[in-house]
């Protein structure tokens, strides 16, 4: 006989068939009943689960067992003519067809028990008003159109923040969840939200359809959905209109407020300016030399394009900021960029809080370097004053971060950053600044202790687990590293850096200059070579330059490459200008040319040296700092110190205490000729920090002023133990770069 034959004499497939037909029943009946009863979310799960399980257990019973008028009997007792079985052995059976039922009910209980405690959904505290838009998801062939989804959630989040009462997560920590595999319920859990808007974008040509559905995370229930065909010329009208409905179905339902409040939208109907627009924003965010570039051009053809385009101007101004700060262009550039944007964006919304927080700070930091110290004082009120009144705006906020850090009041950024944090908990921006702000208070500790640096590691490493394309936080992080002695650890920090943004030129200069200290010259000739390439005249480029040849013994070439700096009028940044200014005074001190080479300096750099002056070049500033050594070796007492006098005290007056800095507080009690207490200084704050730290430990202490601080047999004994420290640290890197070499 066939197996089919066997398996229709046998009933299989009647129990089979009967079972779906009366399982799909029940369970379209129990799972629509339960929720309404206030049954628990697990419980309609648990429903299909007991009838997927039971259905195999169900079929193979049907084969062994037969439904007779006597009861359920065996097959082979049929099949031998068996007479029925007693009544013991009916209850038998029985309990044997229970105990498979109660069976499978338990297991179906448990696995969907298990199911729902792993599926969370928001607490009882989540207000009922929030949501959080998740990354809409591109569907189109082309991966190159996962921009223009993400702007489309992008604008969404623009206009539904502007609902009032509405809770909408913010962008950054919403496109966090983007290609993760969570739940519903854990992203609401997440975000501290009660609603998730999703959906997804396919666009094909001129074509575009778009899906949208608002979901309720505590049981999953569709509160809206719809989708959309229409041409990409539309597409501002469909984003209006899946915003209005959303805001809507939120208002009606939870808010109590009608639905009919106009919300606005992105300043352009112009698709190829809003095209080039939503890539420039995703190039900003990686704040690496390529993508800030990148993003500038993208932006600039966007107001080509729409010369109206009032958030791509906004965008443009933070580009110029970013790329001051990254050091891509100079601070006049940059401020003369961002006032001329500014200006054309209130000209036409003049109540636009984030032009005004840009303006306020660039005007402040210009006042501040010409001698106003006044200014950041009212800065910081205005921008306290904007911030209370649009909080979620984090470039605005960050606008007030960077006046609290200028007034001299850190404890007040990192405050703010603390609240930002727990308002866009998966935001890497607010995170690395965070960061920043930890190191930057530590560094103002006199104790140098390892484990005070601990919160700024892990802010930076936060920061890299949501985003790890930013170079900046490796940098942060190789920075860290070095508190504790760790000169591998900085190399590969910066290594990594350097690998998510190849384009820097600073990143090989720094490294360059790393080992150019430790005179590892052949290792720094590597990276030194890639900066030559990149960018030649760079500040850094000059600064490499002149360090190799210094460290190398190689006086005139070390000279030369200082004069270049100096006639280029190079900026401060990476020490390039106060650097060359530094070297060349050392040398005359060596030489005993220090007139002839103020006069030199005040010819190619006129005012350089004049403290009395209103105002100053800050890099001016900082080369009068500089200029000590040979002021001590070559002024009459009381003209050195009446003139350290005013340039600390001008320091002062723009928030600078000089007793912050261990080796500026040495070097003024030394040639004031406070020994003692400069012998203190150093033994309880320089020499408790790692010699890695500690660049040109050498060359400052063989100036004249430091003879009888290093006299004492205390500070020799310091000297000594760095000299050992600093080989070893040599030593490491070496092996290391050799290793890395071998590998690669």
């Amino acid at each position: 006989m066939s197996l089919v034959a066997e398996l229709r004499r046998r009933n299989v497939f009647r129990v089979a068939a009967a079972y779906l037909v009366v399982g799909w029943l029940l369970t379209e009946v129990l799972t629509t009943i339960l929720p309404t009863l206030g049954a628990p979310e697990w419980t309609s799960r648990a429903v299909i689960l007991i009838f997927a399980f039971g259905f195999i257990p169900a079929v193979v019973f049907s084969w062994f067992y037969e439904l007779t008028p006597d009861g359920i009997m065996r097959e082979d007792e049929l099949d031998q003519g068996a007479r029925p079985k007693t009544r013991a052995s009916k209850l038998l059976d029985h309990i044997t067809v229970a105990g498979v039922v109660v069976l499978i009910v338990f297991i179906g209980l448990f696995s969907a028990q298990q199911t729902g405690d792993d599926a969370p959904v928001p607490g009882g505290d989540v207000s009922a008003a929030s949501v959080a838009v998740l990354p809409f998801v591109n569907m189109s062939n082309d991966t190159d159109n996962e921009y223009f989804s993400d702007g489309l959630t992008e604008t969404l989040l623009h206009m539904l923040a502007q609902i009032p009462d509405l809770k909408v997560a913010a962008r950054t920590s919403s496109f966090a969840f983007k290609g993760q595999n969570k739940t519903i319920g854990e992203i609401a859990t997440a975000l501290g939200v009660a609603h998730i808007l999703e959906g997804s974008v396919q666009r094909a040509g001129d074509r575009v359809r778009i899906t949208a559905q608002l979901i309720r995370a505590s049981d999953g229930f569709h509160v809206w959905s719809s989708s959309y065909d229409r041409q990409l010329e539309n597409i501002f009208e469909i984003q209006d209109e899946i915003a209005q409905r959303v805001g809507y179905e939120l208002s009606e339902s939870l808010l109590g407020a009608g639905g009919d409040r106009q919300l606005d939208s992105i300043k352009t109907t112009n698709t190829d300016a809003y095209d080039l627009y939503l890539q420039a924003r995703r190039e900003r965010a990686t704040n690496s030399y390529g993508g800030l570039r990148a993003a500038e051009d993208l932006l600039k053809g966007a107001l080509l394009i729409d010369p109206g385009f009032i958030e791509a101007k906004t965008e443009l101004a933070a580009c110029y900021l970013q790329q001051r700060e990254t050091g891509l262009i100079q601070p006049a550039e940059a401020f003369s960029e961002i006032l001329v944007i500014t200006d054309q964006v209130l000209e036409v919304e003049p109540d636009n809080a984030v032009a005004q927080a840009m303006r306020i700070y660039v005007e402040t930091f210009e006042w501040e370097m010409q001698g106003n110290a006044a200014a950041i004082e009212e800065a910081v009120a205005s921008l306290e004053d904007l911030a209370s009144k649009a909080s979620d705006d984090f470039q605005l906020r960050l606008m007030l971060v960077r006046a609290y850090q200028r007034s001299r009041e850190p404890e007040k950024a990192v405050a703010l950053l603390e609240e930002a944090v727990q308002r866009d908990p998966y935001n890497p921006q607010i995170h690395y600044e965070l960061g920043t702000l930890y190191s930057n208070l530590e560094q103002r500790v006199q104790a140098w202790r390892l484990e005070q640096w601990e919160d700024a590691r892990a802010s930076l490493e936060k920061s890299l687990e949501i985003e790890p394309r930013q170079p900046n936080s490796y940098t942060r992080l190789a920075e860290i590293s070095l508190v504790s002695g760790d000169g591998v650890g900085y190399a590969k920090y910066t290594l990594k850096a350097l690998e998510v943004d190849p384009r820097d030129h600073e990143l090989p200069g720094i490294l360059a200059e790393f080992l150019y200290r430790l005179e590892l010259f052949e290792e720094g000739d590597d990276f030194r070579e890639r900066v030559m390439t990149i960018s030649p005249t760079s500040d850094i480029a000059y600064r490499i330059n002149l360090l190799r040849a210094a460290r190398m013994g190689d006086a005139e070439a070390a000279e030369a490459s200082a004069r270049r700096a100096i006639e280029a009028d190079v900026s401060d940044r990476r020490f390039g200008f106060a650097g060359a200014v530094q070297y060349l005074l050392r040398a005359a001190i060596a030489n005993d040319t220090i007139e002839e080479e103020i006069a030199w300096l005040e010819e190619h750099a006129p005012g350089i040296f004049d403290i009395e002056a209103e105002s100053s070049p800050q890099k001016y500033r900082l080369s009068q700092g500089f200029a000590f050594d040979a002021w001590y070796v070559s002024l009459p007492r009381d003209e050195l110190l009446r003139r350290v006098d005013v340039v600390l005290q001008l320091g002062e007056s723009l928030g600078y205490d000089y007793t912050e800095n261990p080796f500026v507080h040495l070097n003024v009690l030394a040639m004031r000729g406070e020994i003692q207490a400069a012998v203190q200084v150093a033994l309880d704050e320089v020499f408790t920090r790692p010699v890695a730290v500690s660049p040109g430990w050498q060359e400052m202490f063989a100036q004249a002023q430091f003879a009888e601080v290093i006299a004492d047999p205390r500070v020799q004994s310091e000297m000594r133990r760095w000299e050992a420290e600093e080989a070893a640290l040599r030593a490491e890197v070496e092996a290391y770069l050799a290793d890395l070499h071998a590998t690669t």
